[in-house]
Parts: C-alpha cells; sequence; structure tokens
C-alpha cells in the first residue's frame, strides 16, 4: 500500500481554465479519502491527475514517496474505477477482470487463477462467462471493481461508482465499498457530488471549490463545523440555516429574536448566523430564554424525520422534528439551540469566525 503526497499541483487546460489551482493534500496509507465537490469543481480532473491521464501543469505527485509527475498511467501504481464502470462489452466477466494482466503478459493460468479468486471475493461467482450487457448495474460495478483489485495497484482511484446505481442499489454497493476497502487495506481515493456518500464512506473529506481545497477533516468535522458557508451550504442533506445577524452581549440577534452563541465575537459586529436544522429544537409551549419565535409554514416528511419550516419575522427556518411530532401548520413554535452548535461566519468573506472543539 502506499500513501499519495501532492504539492502545489495545477491543471491549467488551454483555455487558461485552472481546473486544480495550487493544492496541496496529504493522503495516508491505507485511508479511504474522499474528494467532495460539486459539478465543475475539479475534484475529477485532480483524481485523473493522480491517475496520469490528465497533466500536471504545475507541482508535484508523490505515490509511495515517488515522484510520479511525469511517469506514465501504466506505470503509476494505481487501479482505477470509472463512472461507467468502462468494461469491455466484447469480453467476458473473466476476460474483464484479468485484462490489465494480460496487458502485463501474464501467464494465463496465472490470470484464471486470479480471475477465479477475485470473482469470489466479490461475490461474481458463476458470472465469469457472462458479458457486461448480460450483467445487472450492481454487477458491472462490480467486475470493474475486481479489475481494478486484480491489476494489484498500489493505490484505488474511484471516480463517482455509485452514480449509476439506483437508490437501494446504491445504499447496498456502499455498504460493501466500505467493507471491501477495510478487507483489503488499500489506500483509495473516492470522487462524489454526493455528500451522503462522502459522510458514509470516508475516514476524512477534502471539499472542493472552483478547483481549490475550501475543508480538509472527518466527516463528523466537516458536518458540524464547516469552516465557510459554502461548505455549511453544501453539506448535510438539509441545508443549514444561514441567517444574518448582529452579536449583541447576549448571544447573537437574528430573525426577530436571540440565540446563544458560544464564540467570543465583539457587540455589534455583523455575521452570518449557522445553525443546522438537526441541531434546532422545536417546542410549542410557554418558552423562556433565548431563541426563535416563529410559526409553522409546513412540514416535509422525509421517512424517520420531518423537516418543519418555521417563519420567524419574514425569515423560513428549517427545523427536524422525529416522525409524527410534527407541528400543525399555523402553529405557534419557539426554537431553541445550544451554544456550540451555533457558528458565527464573517458577513463578507463568509469564513467562520471562531473555531471551536467538535461538540
Amino acid at each position: 500500500m502506499a500513501g499519495i503526497d501532492i504539492e502545489g499541483l495545477a491543471t491549467v487546460y488551454p483555455n487558461g481554465v485552472r481546473a486544480v489551482d495550487g493544492l496541496d493534500l496529504h493522503v495516508a496509507d491505507g485511508e479511504f479519502f474522499a474528494l467532495l465537490g460539486p459539478s465543475g469543481c475539479g475534484k475529477t480532473t485532480l483524481l485523473r491527475t493522480i491517475a496520469g491521464l490528465e497533466s500536471a501543469s504545475e507541482g508535484t505527485v508523490r505515490i509511495d514517496s515517488v515522484d510520479v509527475t511525469r511517469t506514465e498511467p501504466g506505470k503509476r501504481g494505481v487501479a482505477m474505477v470509472f463512472q461507467d464502470y468502462a468494461l469491455f462489452p466484447h469480453m467476458n466477466v473473466a476476460e474483464n477482470i484479468t485484462y490489465p494482466l494480460k496487458v502485463r503478459r501474464v501467464a494465463a493460468a496465472t490470470r484464471a487463477e486470479t480471475a477465479e479468486r477475485t470473482a469470489g471475493e466479490l461475490s461474481l461467482n458463476g458470472l465469469l462467462e457472462r458479458r457486461p450487457g448480460q450483467l445487472s448495474g450492481g454487477q458491472q460495478q462490480r467486475v470493474a471493481l475486481a479489475r481494478a483489485i486484480a491489476s494489484q495497484g498500489k493505490v484505488l482511484l474511484l471516480d463517482e461508482p455509485l452514480s449509476n446505481l439506483d437508490a437501494r442499489l446504491r445504499l447496498e454497493a456502499r455498504t460493501f465499498l466500505k467493507k471491501l476497502q477495510r478487507d483489503l487495506g488499500i489506500t483509495t481515493v473516492f470522487v462524489t457530488h454526493d455528500q451522503a456518500e462522502a459522510l458514509a464512506l470516508a475516514d476524512r473529506i477534502a471539499v472542493m471549490e472552483s478547483g481549490k481545497l475550501r475543508q480538509l477533516g472527518t466527516p463528523r468535522e466537516v458536518f458540524a463545523r464547516p469552516v465557510n458557508t459554502f461548505v455549511a451550504n453544501f453539506i448535510g442533506s438539509t441545508p443549514m440555516n444561514l441567517l444574518p445577524g448582529v452579536v449583541s452581549s447576549s448571544g447573537v440577534s437574528a430573525a426577530g429574536g436571540t440565540l446563544p452563541a458560544a464564540a467570543s465575537i465583539p457587540s455589534g459586529a455583523e455575521v452570518t448566523v449557522g445553525i443546522r436544522p438537526e441541531y434546532l429544537t422545536l417546542s410549542t409551549g410557554d418558552a423562556i430564554g433565548p431563541g426563535l419565535r416563529g410559526t409553522v409554514v409546513v412540514a416535509e416528511n422525509l421517512g424517520v424525520q420531518s423537516l418543519v419550516s418555521v417563519d420567524c419575522d419574514g425569515t423560513l427556518i428549517g427545523v427536524t422534528v422525529p416522525e409524527e411530532q410534527e407541528p400543525s401548520v399555523g402553529k405557534p413554535v419557539f426554537l431553541t439551540a445550544p451554544p456550540d452548535r451555533v457558528l458565527l461566519y464573517d458577513r463578507e468573506s463568509g469564513e467562520l469566525l471562531a473555531r471551536q472543539p467538535v461538540a
């Protein structure tokens, strides 16, 4: 296995677009690492630059401490699974799995043994003679993974390999993929635009925007303490509430009320207040202390939870409640939050003003 070290990496296209812009990154040996961001942020370009499929304009890429910046893809020791799986339709499963070995002129008997063993590890027994067109989407995905594993690369690169699967199969494949990576212990870089996948799978996440790294941390750190409003907006199955506010001696004034804040910010400072719907508490009885008063506008069923939208002084604020505990539309409610869950961002730059330890 091997770690990945990237220093000052830039990938610039002929039209001058910097798809990757001066990026520094370390992926530890055996780590499951996610590159997360919206379409066009540069995450796939970064992955392809690590693989050698895109040329680095600046900087260096090291795999297992060896500079591979100008090394051709086949000699970097990487295995890659593409979004569309890139299986050869005229080859059967066994031939697809062992194609990288055939290119390296590995003996036929060894290739057959590898195909049998790898197919067994990925529950593809009995499918070795079938062609890709005869397989389901989940089976095609496992064939692509089997081919990557059989190539015996030091690093596994995954370019949105779950995006072509339906919702249920995607959840099953997610569990399977995490277990497989743990069993193999292989350094894995996983590209996705789906923050739920990144939070569920990764040891660490790099959130990208416009070719730059905006935040690097564990799933818990990135979810609980986004370092800027871009990450705050992007991470979370329910959007974070971002409200204009003003710091006061009792906390921060926003949406016609006051929220407590653990950060030490001078009174009068104009900020953006960030609070996740999951960290707000909704009550319908009499309430005292800092909080926000409002009226229920709508409730959306999310399964085991509901997302309730509350009008607080003309501002809609989302709060999650357990199923079957949704207040009726028009009901007056009171929203409260613990101080360590209320984040304050600079109004102009969008940067987090006070970094607090994750609760």
